[in-house]
């Protein structure tokens, strides 16, 4: 069982707490409230440095006490953050230098959040410091359910004290200066460093930085972040080794949550979609299968989500009637077992008043809070889904380190958006209603049936032959442009375009030749290819210009100075296939050959449903459980294809039986495991 349900059984409900806004008449309120709704665990302290060390080594617990036992005298659990992501004033004005610098070489002021060197010497003591007095004082409190190390990590720092943990860290890596110049490819315009001393941060310069450089620095900053959180994590183990630990992710690039996410008991994301943008809800299911994926399928937790607008785009639309329950039942059912928001009660005053709370400015009248206490008893309907499992037959890849690289400089397309692209192709799968996991190509991928690659421009050798070895046992590949280019060091990987995976696609790349914004291509099926007969696309973006070998076409150009080649190719290797997709199709088309591949590897969708409705399927030993979730903006039917009860309704169906889902509604059936008529899947995660 996953630590953090050794206190919190079910499916954990609540959110961040910030009493330290509120006079003290205000917390009694709050926990009446809280238990009205259902809430049974708050992240506590996580913007409280200030209020519990007012001074440099003066400590103050007395208002956390007072906290910490009511809010346990009303049974519920608290999430004690070590507050480091907000340093107190005193420490910027006392030691100046535990402020971050920029890459311009300005340091920063306070007046913010995360102002801190991550290197600093005097930082990292005094977050140990105080994360110590924390642990010493609530370590044995019964309300402790877990340790939350800062928040949302994505510090960058430029100052000297990262100049020097940059070389040694660089010295670590490579050992000599002549294998860094070698992978760095120094000799490229006189880069050619002839002393350590000379190695620096890659602060501003005429022109672009050496790409190997720039990639390194990403990943020495993701390194340097992570050593706060396991320093943290480490002493509070030692003193409380029975308290999981963890920190809450958010998409960030400066941190590979994949490499993070070993280093925690358990995974914690912050999710906010847009409602403004109509793919948001098909992110937000790809960021959770994301979280789901890190450790190996275990149940995760949503510890931050929005109860209604947030305040940070340049328009912030609320969420409509129904969509905040919708929005927190689709990260369970992707494997989360915690639905949790940023915050209780709205702020008053700074950067965030205009931000939703569970409890809104308006107070208990307002739709927001009706909504909120409504789901939080509701939510306690599906407490026994919380520790079952999903598997699935396909993978998706993303890696942070190519997400680094593939942004990189000076490439025949500089406009190349890792997110959007790798968003475009899950999508296609989402729309297919089949469960999907999210890898890196150092997983195992021996589960998978499908495996889907989108722009794995930084490919290592072991990289190439993993993907080589899942096609040739019989796995089915579909691969996208600028895959396969250059290895970990950013270097070009010979033997023509794409170097690692010439052989697994059956044919090179003779040129890329990006297409002008706006410009469009048709592309039609391949001539005699009976699978994807009536096929017909535009492609935009990209356009390789591809030369078969031991492939054949399955679609071609129909104009421009490429027509009549092939802009998707297939190709038979070992017992398996491998689609290569050698530019850019519009929506439907990538659907149509993602529902091709996935055809043909005899991956079926988890459920039969209408689209617009998303389905997925978590599993114990016994039972399996139906999430049918209703995006659409009208009532919809959904025949069941199995007997079970909807765990929220109460109501049992038989297979066959029509269910209606209201715009926006969900249901949860509960089955049998054996009448479940999905395939069994692989297990998640690997």
């Amino acid at each position: 069982m996953t630590t953090f349900h050794r206190r919190l059984p079910g499916v954990v409900y609540g959110g961040d707490y910030n009493p330290e806004q509120w006079p003290r008449e205000v917390w009694q309120e709050d926990v009446r409230l809280m238990r009205a709704a259902g809430v049974r665990l708050v992240s506590l302290g996580v913007f409280s440095w200030a209020m519990l060390e007012p001074a440099d080594g003066r400590f103050d617990f007395s208002r956390l006490d007072e906290i910490m036992d009511l809010l346990w005298s009303n049974g519920i659990h608290v999430n004690l953050a070590t507050p480091n992501a907000a340093p107190p004033p005193w420490l910027a004005t006392d030691f100046p230098e535990t402020l971050p610098v920029d890459r311009q070489g300005v340091r920063l002021g306070i007046g913010s959040r995360g102002h801190f060197c991550p290197s600093s010497p005097v930082y990292r003591d005094r977050s140990r410091r105080i994360a110590t007095e924390l642990a010493e004082r609530y370590g044995q409190h019964p309300g402790l359910a877990m340790w939350h190390i800062g928040n949302e990590y994505h510090s960058d720092c430029f100052c000297g004290t990262c100049d020097d943990r940059f070389r040694e860290w660089l010295r670590q890596r490579y050992g000599t200066l002549d294998e860094l110049n070698d992978r760095w490819g120094t000799a490229f315009w006189s880069q050619r460093y002839g002393d350590w001393s000379q190695v620096h941060l890659p602060g501003p310069v005429r022109g672009s930085v050496n790409p190997s450089r720039e990639l390194d620095f990403s990943r020495f900053t993701s390194d340097n972040l992570l050593e706060l959180v396991t320093a943290e994590r480490d002493l509070l183990h030692a003193i409380t080794p029975d308290v999981p630990a963890t920190t809450n992710f958010f998409q960030c690039r400066l941190t590979d949550s994949r490499r993070w996410a070993k280093e925690l008991d358990v995974v914690a994301f912050d999710c906010y979609p847009d409602p403004g943008k109509p793919h948001s809800l098909v992110t937000a299911a790809f960021q959770y299968d994301l979280m789901r994926s890190l450790r190996g399928g275990q149940p995760w937790m949503l510890m931050e989500q929005a109860a209604g607008a947030v305040s940070q785009w340049k328009t912030n639309q609320v969420k409509q009637p129904g969509r905040m329950r919708l929005g927190s039942y689709q990260a369970v059912a992707h494997g989360s077992d915690a639905v949790m928001f940023f915050q209780w009660r709205a702020s008053r005053q700074g950067q965030e008043k205009f931000h939703s709370a569970m409890l809104p400015h308006g107070g208990e009248k307002t739709r927001t809070w009706q909504e909120v206490k409504a789901l939080g008893n509701e939510l306690r309907t599906i407490d026994e889904v919380a520790t079952a499992r999903t598997g699935a037959q396909v993978a998706i890849v993303w890696d942070w380190q190519n997400w680094w690289a593939v942004e990189g400089c000076a490439h025949p397309d500089n406009t190349l958006d890792y997110r959007d692209t790798v968003a475009r192709h899950y999508r296609a799968l989402w729309n297919s209603q089949v469960a999907v996991d999210v890898v890196t190509l150092d997983d195992d991928l021996a589960p998978y049936r499908v495996l889907v690659i989108p722009n794995q421009y930084l490919m290592t050798r072991q990289h190439s032959a993993a993907v080589r070895r899942f096609v040739e046992d019989g796995g089915h590949l579909l691969v996208s442009y600028f895959s396969g280019i250059v290895d970990e060091d950013d270097r070009i990987v010979e033997g023509g375009y794409p170097g690692a995976l010439r052989e697994v696609i059956g044919a090179h790349v003779q040129e890329f030749s990006p297409l002008p914004a706006e410009a469009t291509v048709p592309v039609q099926a391949a001539a005699g290819h009976t699978a994807l007969s009536g096929f017909f696309a535009t492609a935009s973006g990209w356009q390789d210009d591809l030369e078969t070998e031991t492939a054949r076409p399955l679609a071609v150009y129909r104009t421009g100075h490429l027509a009549g080649k092939a802009a998707v190719t297939e190709h038979e290797l070992g017992q398996g296939r491998a689609v290569y997709l050698g530019t850019r199709l519009d929506d439907d088309a990538l659907e149509a050959l993602v529902r091709h591949v996935l055809d043909d590897a005899g991956v079926r969708p988890v459920h039969a449903v209408p689209r617009g409705v998303e389905v997925t399927e978590r599993r114990t030993e016994t039972s399996a459980y139906l999430f049918l979730l209703n995006h659409r903006q009208d009532k919809t039917t959904v025949t069941l294809d199995r007997s079970g009860t909807d765990l929220i309704t109460g109501r049992h169906m038989e297979a066959g039986e029509t269910l209606v889902l209201d715009a926006a509604d969900v249901a949860v059936v509960r089955s049998s495991r054996a009448v479940s008529q999905h395939a069994e899947p692989s297990p998640s995660g690997n």
